[in-house]
């Protein structure tokens, strides 16, 4: 008998419909030769760090600084647990003691992982066996580009070893230790000094960093006006308009329009005129984030929205593998795609198959190709409205690509010189035959330009028109999976989506690990990210919250340099391990000397001076009524406070912290000690000063 185990129910039914006909038992499927169980996803999770290194008793079940930082020396996976947090999960224990009793029956000779084909996947699944299996058996690896019924029979009748896939499940152990040590360490270090929990983790940190610079850099964004040279005159009914390179101070009129009437004098003419007729390429296949890209921006759907939508046409059969970064297809797959072509022919399309290096290139894949339609066609009628906005998005890109029909047009460009003065080009793009653009939204925009040839007179009126500069804009669903596919590429070299379009440093970048997440995990980072209040998404434009403000800035008072340098460098070590070019150690090990470099950096004399404790410690009693003062969310205070007593000196105070040493001795001494770098709110300018308590409050001193 051979078991498979699928990562999901929902897989496991795909499965069996790719079998035939299979009888159902509690908790599996079953016939004569296969037998079908699943997990619910992560059935197992890494132990929490009580059970590496247990609290002291007074921590009394709530976190505590006494057991971290905690770096195991081997990692333990357990059952998931249920809500209460104490004990496994039952659903999780009854459907594992199932997988359980199925890997160990005499009868099964070959157990199967079909987990989703990914690094999650991969690793769901063996650790369900590695927990179950009590005798060595054959393993071997489903691997599913779709879910139709004929894909299935192929994959299971060509199925590799499970050892084939030792790198991927490396990759993904690696990645699993690394994001718990990171995340469980650093989120109860941070919560604990702020009395704020704080998610800090390997990407959703990344990404709130982006949206709060950008927010901050529009925010604190001030116009400047300046002048531009602008004609904007009629030539052959055509208004022409032309605006000079030219700038000058917004103050600085009369030199504007001196210049202007200079450019009047000299007149313009047309000095060359080239029309040539185009081929148009569509744009590329998607991967998962290009796709989400479009939907974001075309239909204002969320990431979180549109990833639901297409798992659920992906499990119904009607799409390819999604959680995919590339947007070409394997070699391989040239049959695959004569098929689908075939299908989409007897529904009325024009297309045919091409066999091109820009629509199949295995140096551009990675693990997945791109989202296409699979042979299984749907019935519109059998679609919600929103999987039918998304699969006849990727319908069409499809039948786009492949479509018969030339898309024609003529380019034309028109030199126009002012004098010796300066040049302009205009140019200009005209759609002869439509072809694929009648399918698939065009990239390109028509511009209708008048008929001019060579020497022919332009009119020309220049004058002084006010300008002023524009604030950065603010990150949509395009442009921050543009910044988390290449967070070191400038937004305006993003490569074009033509087919045609040189797209060699953008896959350099993915196959290095410049990205930061991937496709299969960023739309839940953000999604959490927006739940815990850092961001939020409004249409398609994301924003800082102030809670989002408030991690960040206390991540940079912590001295936590969790940026994108630090994640891509983690991400680039994933790579080599999935190249066999790193061991899970080695990458492990990157992670772990981070983490212990926080929590040392943190007991340096220098950082005493900036410590503020942690949150509920006592620092001393209070001078107005003797109770104790307590470390707050933001300041130290009085525990009498529900009495009355108004004892309160800020954590911060002119964007320097006071540390819990210095006030301790502000308490205990009625000074402080002399503290550096204070920065006045008014000038900006830094100024050194003593605190002093006169009257119940806490006062500078300059005289000390």
């Amino acid at each position: 008998m051979i078991l498979v185990i699928a990562e999901k129910p929902s897989l496991a039914r795909n499965i069996a419909l790719g079998i035939g006909e299979m009888k159902r038992r509690d908790g599996y499927l079953e016939n004569n030769e296969y037998l079908i169980t699943w997990a619910f996803g992560h059935l197992f999770s890494l132990a929490d760090i009580e059970e590496y290194n247990p609290a002291p008793p007074e921590a009394n079940g709530h976190w505590t600084m006494a057991n971290l930082p905690c770096i195991p020396q081997e990692f333990r996976f357990e059952l998931r647990r249920g809500k209460d947090k104490k004990k496994a999960d039952a659903g999780i224990k009854k459907q594992f003691s199932i997988i359980s009793s199925l890997c160990n029956r005499p009868d099964v000779d070959t157990i199967v992982n079909a987990g989703d084909a990914d690094r999650e996947g991969e690793i769901i699944v063996r650790l369900c066996v590695k927990n179950a299996l009590k005798t060595p058996k054959k393993q071997k690896r489903l691997w599913l580009p779709d879910q139709t019924p004929a894909t299935v029979r192929a994959a299971l009748a060509e199925m590799k070893d499970e050892s084939e896939y030792q790198n991927l499940a490396d990759e993904g152990f690696a990645r699993t230790y690394i994001d718990w040590l990171y995340g469980v360490n650093l989120t109860r270090y941070a919560t604990l000094k702020t009395g704020t929990l704080l998610r800090v983790g390997r990407v959703i940190v990344p990404i709130v960093r982006a949206i709060y610079e950008r927010d901050l850099a529009i925010r604190h964004f001030t116009p400047e006006k300046y002048l531009a040279l602008v004609s904007n005159e009629e030539t052959n009914g055509e208004k022409i308009e032309l605006t000079s390179k030219q700038k000058f101070k917004g103050d600085d009129r009369a030199a504007a329009e001196r210049a202007a009437a200079v450019y009047n004098a000299a007149g313009a003419t047309v000095r060359d005129v080239r029309r040539k007729k185009d081929t148009l390429s569509p744009g590329k296949l998607y991967s998962l984030s290009k796709l989400q890209s479009v939907l974001g921006k075309k239909y204002k759907m969320s990431m979180t929205d549109s990833l639901a939508v297409i798992q659920g046409l992906y499990e119904k059969g009607y799409l390819t593998y999604p959680r995919t970064n590339s947007e070409y297809l394997a070699v391989a797959e040239k049959g695959k795609m004569r098929k689908i072509i075939e299908e989409i022919q007897k529904i009325g399309y024009p297309v045919a198959f091409k066999d091109s290096p820009k629509i199949f290139d295995d140096s551009k894949i990675e693990s997945h190709s791109a989202l296409t339609p699979t042979y299984k066609i749907p019935d519109k009628n059998a679609l919600t409205k929103e999987e039918a906005l998304v699969y006849a998005t990727v319908f069409r890109r499809f039948v786009a690509i492949f479509c018969s029909e030339p898309c024609l047009a003529e380019r034309t460009e028109i030199t126009i010189g002012v004098g010796d003065l300066e040049e302009f080009t205009l140019k200009g793009l005209v759609i002869t035959q439509r072809g694929w653009m009648q399918y698939d939204d065009s990239t390109q925009k028509e511009k209708t330009l008048p008929k001019l040839s060579r020497g022919d007179t332009v009119n020309v009126a220049f004058g002084a028109v006010e300008k002023e500069t524009t604030p950065p804009k603010h990150y949509t669903i395009e442009t921050l999976n543009q910044y988390l596919k290449n967070p070191f590429r400038e937004e305006k070299a993003a490569e074009s989506d033509e087919m045609g379009a040189d797209d060699a440093a953008e896959y350099k970048a993915i196959l290095e690990g410049l990205e930061l997440g991937t496709e299969a995990t960023r739309t839940g980072i953000i999604e959490n990210a927006c739940k815990s209040r850092y961001i939020e998404l409004k249409k398609d434009t994301y924003t800082i919250l102030s809670g989002g403000e408030y991690l960040i800035e206390s991540l940079d008072r912590l001295g936590i340099r969790m940026d994108k340098h630090r994640t891509v460098e983690m991400g680039r070590a994933l790579k080599k391990v999935f190249r066999g070019e790193m061991s899970v150690k080695d990458s492990v090990s990157l992670a772990e000397n981070e983490v212990r470099a926080v929590f040392d950096s943190a007991s340096t004399d220098d950082a005493e001076d900036r410590d503020i404790g942690v949150y509920g410690e006592e620092v001393g009693k209070c001078p107005l009524c003797g109770k104790r003062v307590l470390r707050g969310k933001f300041s130290y205070g009085c525990e009498g406070y529900k009495e009355g007593c108004t004892f309160r000196v800020s954590t911060y105070i002119c964007n320097r912290a006071i540390s819990k040493r210095n006030m301790e001795r502000l308490l205990l001494e009625g000074k402080t000690a002399k503290i550096v770098g204070f920065v006045s709110p008014k000038t900006g300018k830094n100024f050194d000063g003593t605190l002093v308590l006169k009257d119940g409050k806490a006062i500078f001193d300059f005289s000390m």
